[in-house]
């Protein structure tokens, strides 16, 4: 039987793997049990370039909160956010402001405790265990409303967790909804699985296939539907790229590989 670490809640089960847990897996993080292992090993049987499309996703998170930041914005909401260790959200905000102000935002139970431990010092900083899917319950919550100020310009961080909300359940809508309640001036921040009709490898597809059946249904869009789920909104430029092509450190973070990189990136500004 596996050991349950003190702050993991008691009625988490520890053998059913989560997107939060995988995650943090693939990001060598320590916060994952052998279930979360398990399939992430399994997808990378398929797909071994899986961890450098999670490290690239990384870095393009804190490109993003860096040029955020560069614009002025001082308060981020992050859903789907996984565990917040090191290199998140706050950190990277913290180092240019300390007053800026941050939620982290996750459906996983361990995510959230977790979080709770990590950032239990931290003066504007809060977890919630909540579903983005319910932008009500999350904009409504105590912890939300305790740390931002919805009379100032709100930048929302969607990073590899639109592709897990298909078109079932109305992904626009929910990204209207976060929207409308933000003042002009605000950003909504995305990276999404995906690639252009046909082009999806074998490799890809299988790890895909994987990843559905044994954690959650995952759903691959192409730039077109990208930039429709965006549309309302003003997007910086470069507009609706692949991920390295997402305002790079240098010039040498774009390789022949990132014209074929398995995800789309864009920030959009609230007019």
């Amino acid at each position: 039987m596996a050991e349950r670490p003190k702050w993991v809640p008691g009625d988490i089960d520890l053998d059913r793997p989560s997107v939060a847990r995988v995650y943090d897996y693939w990001l060598g993080g320590a916060h994952n049990f052998a279930a979360d292992r398990a399939v992430a090993n399994r997808t990378m049987e398929a797909m071994p370039e899986v961890r450098r499309v999670i490290l690239v996703n990384r870095a393009l998170l804190r490109r993003m909160v860096r040029h955020l930041l560069h614009l002025g914005v001082r308060q981020f909401l992050d859903l789907g956010s996984g565990i917040p260790t090191a290199g998140n959200v706050h950190e990277i905000a913290h180092a240019v402001d300390p007053a800026a102000r941050v939620v982290y935002v996750d459906t996983d139970a361990v995510a959230t405790a977790h979080g709770k431990s990590l950032l239990a010092d931290l003066p504007h900083v809060a977890a919630l265990q909540a579903d983005l899917r319910d932008p009500a319950s999350v904009l409504g919550a105590p912890e939300v409303r305790a740390v931002l100020d919805f009379d100032r310009p709100i930048a929302v961080l969607m990073i590899a967790v639109l592709h897990f909300v298909p078109d079932s359940e109305e992904p626009h809508k929910i990204i209207t909804d976060y929207l409308d309640a933000l003042v002009p001036g605000s950003y909504l921040g995305i990276s999404h699985s995906g690639g252009e009709k046909g082009e999806e490898s074998e490799a890809v597809a299988e790890a895909r296939r994987r990843y559905s059946a044994q954690v959650t249904p995952m759903v691959h869009r192409d730039r077109a539907e990208l930039t429709a789920l965006l549309r309302g909104l003003e997007l910086v430029e470069p507009g609706v790229v692949r991920l390295p092509h997402w305002r790079p450190d240098s010039p040498d973070d774009v390789d022949e590989a990132a014209e074929r990189f398995p995800g789309f990136a864009a920030l959009g500004r609230k007019p």
